[in-house]
């Protein structure tokens, strides 16, 4: 499949730190990627690089185009949703729609207007009059109505309640995401988004420490519980990571084999937010 994002060996660094330290990775066209790292490990710095707006070393092609050299191209195919507190309190829903109309060649506000339909937003409605919910129904009507190939999302859902979360990510999948597009996203609430991602990368210290589809991360890494007298044999697999739970142990292996495990306790699929804390222990020392 066609690449929308190709890094290679990127960089960046402040003050003489690397927010970014020789990243590798690849997102191919129409997945939803979860970028997950620790805060610190350089998520912001790489949205930053792939949106155009920072300068970076190494090499970077987004929808086939530097985002530097490229950037007016670019931004006629990305749409980008960060912490919804970026709208001005006072602009009113029409002048929301208005502007973006007059700024993205690619806006349908016909589109945009049906989906406010189905919400409490009303066109003379300022955003300071909204709850953050209806702000990101704002931001999500805005979004769903212009035919972007790359959504990047920079913890879209921050300081919603599980309510507004849920519909937000359903919307995403049923009303936006086809086989054209490509979503990235970056969040601390991994168990709400595991579901419907297709990829995963985690990164930490500016680098790439993961790179798995949702598929092979199944394969791959199992967890098992066992009971005190296989303790040792578990131990002797070399696993990634271990924990107790209720009086038992909880191993998490990577390509050891499911029947091999299975001879020690019960075994299954890890979720997300576990690989992520067994990869990154000592990040947060």
């Amino acid at each position: 499949m066609t690449a929308a994002i190709q890094a290679r060996g990127l960089s960046r660094s402040y003050g003489g730190k690397p927010a970014l330290d020789g990243a590798d990775f690849s997102i191919e066209q129409g997945r939803i990627v979860g970028l997950i790292g620790p805060n610190g490990a350089g998520k912001t710095t790489a949205l930053k690089a792939i949106l155009g707006l920072s300068p970076f070393e190494g090499e970077l092609s987004v929808l086939g185009m530097n985002p530097r050299t490229h950037r007016d191209a670019l931004m006629e195919q990305v749409c980008f949703i960060a912490d919804v507190a970026v709208l001005p309190r006072w602009i009113k829903v029409s002048e929301v729609v208005d502007f973006v109309a007059g700024v993205h060649p690619k806006f349908d506000r016909k589109k945009c207007e049906a989906v406010l339909a189905h919400t409490k937003l009303k066109p003379a409605m300022r955003v300071k009059e909204m709850s953050k919910g209806m702000i990101v129904q704002l931001h999500l009507a805005v979004v769903m109505a212009i035919d972007a190939k790359l959504l990047v999302l920079d913890e879209p859902t921050l300081g919603l309640d599980i309510i507004y979360r849920k519909q937000f990510y359903q919307a995403l999948l049923n009303d936006y995401f086809d086989q054209d597009k490509t979503i990235l996203i970056t969040t601390h609430q991994v168990e709400e988004i595991e579901h419907i991602l297709t990829d995963l990368l985690f990164i930490r210290d500016g680098k790439i420490s993961l790179s798995t589809s949702m598929d092979d991360m199944a394969e791959r890494f199992a967890e098992v519980m066992v009971g005190p007298d296989q303790v040792e044999a578990a131990r002797a697999l070399k696993p990634l990571d271990e924990r107790a739970v209720f009086g038992k142990s909880v191993f998490l292996f990577d390509g050891v084999s499911r029947a091999q495990l299975r001879e020690l306790g019960e075994v299954r699929t890890p979720g997300v937010a576990d690989l992520f804390v067994a990869t990154m222990k000592g990040t947060y020392a």
